[in-house]
């Protein structure tokens, strides 16, 4: 047996920008599953800003994307087809075999879901998978939040900035504050999600609006934006602040590195602590995160909205998008 299957490769690496030129769709027969091994058909795929990274040049301790090879990403599918005793045609499994249609691999590759009643299968790619992870990490062992402490979000509409604003309420913050890139996100933020207060960050001075939005200072920030929102919670953050270094959106694009925030010598001052992470560093907390965010979604305390794209042939609009800003929430391709 055989199966087609469709795949996005990486054909150049991005000079600034990601432009659709970078890209090639291949289409492959695939092998039947051999011992140990299962066929998937994937149903949802995650894009994310990482991706980014790894379409750059190759640095110590930080893989790559191979030119001239299947990308890799996010996915959840169904068993088409299984050689391992551990999955049967109809599982539903997850993987980080994205940006394609259908893959077969090592069973090891998959893990088997169980279906949450009244969520989508692309939850687990979102609220319920890495998304979520890294923002419970973030706020709950990184900057270690407390309950009446303050906290600021920098792309709070994004997949992790929503969820993370949404954690902190939850676990106790006296203000959240976010911004995001438009008026209409901001909105968002405020009504349905439950921030204290939020701006959009491209109407006006960064620092001056977070000034402005919160008065006292913050004890907490979560930073998905680096940048001018990094040097502007610097200068926020009160006495022995902490912020969670999650991602750095603004200068993914950059051909050189970026200046620095100018305001270090604050992080001495004030006893600050920034400390960057990697969610898979911190799998040992998924079991506790799996049960709380649970708990919270089963009880409606934390919402979430998905942006989708229709098809593989829009995986790369879907992904560039994303770094555009044109998503509120979750970024997802529905094949």
């Amino acid at each position: 047996m055989t199966y087609t299957a469709q795949e996005w490769q990486l054909s150049r690496r991005p000079e600034g920008r990601p432009e659709p030129a970078d890209f090639r769709l291949v289409e492959r027969e695939l092998p039947a599953p051999d011992e140990g091994e299962a066929l998937v058909r994937n149903s949802f795929l995650s894009v994310d800003p990482y991706m980014r990274v790894l379409m750059g040049t190759a640095q110590p301790g930080v893989p790559v994307y191979p030119l001239n090879w299947p990308m890799t990403g996010g996915a959840v599918g169904v068993v088409v087809a299984s050689r391992s005793p551990g999955l049967s045609p109809g599982d539903l499994v997850l993987s980080d075999l994205g940006w394609r249609t259908a893959a077969v691999a090592p069973a090891r590759r998959f893990t088997r879901l169980e279906r949450v009643p009244g969520m989508p299968d692309s939850a687990f790619l979102g609220a319920l998978g890495m998304t979520g992870l890294s923002a419970y990490v973030g706020l709950a062992r990184i900057a270690q939040l407390e309950p009446g402490e303050r906290v600021f979000i920098s792309g709070a509409a994004g997949a992790v900035g929503s969820l993370a604003g949404q954690m902190a309420r939850l676990l106790g913050a006296k203000a959240v504050i976010g911004s995001a890139g438009s008026e209409e996100k901001v909105a968002y933020l405020t009504t349905e999600l439950g921030f204290s207060a939020a701006f959009n960050y491209k109407a006006g001075d960064v620092h001056a609006q977070l000034a402005q939005a919160a008065p006292e200072g913050i004890e907490v920030y979560f930073d998905n934006v680096g940048g001018d929102h990094l040097e502007a919670a610097i200068d926020a953050l009160n006495l022995d602040g902490r912020a969670a270094l999650c991602g750095a959106i603004s200068g993914y694009h950059l051909s050189e590195p970026p200046p620095g925030p100018r305001n270090m010598i604050e992080l001495v001052k004030k006893r600050l602590t920034l400390r960057g992470f990697e969610v898979g560093d911190h799998m040992d907390l998924h079991p506790r995160f799996a049960r709380q965010m649970g708990s919270w979604l089963a009880e409606g305390q934390i919402t979430f909205r998905e942006t989708v794209e229709h098809g593989i042939k829009g995986a790369v609009d879907a992904f560039l998008g994303l770094l555009d800003g044109r998503n509120t929430g979750k970024a997802v391709v529905q094949l």
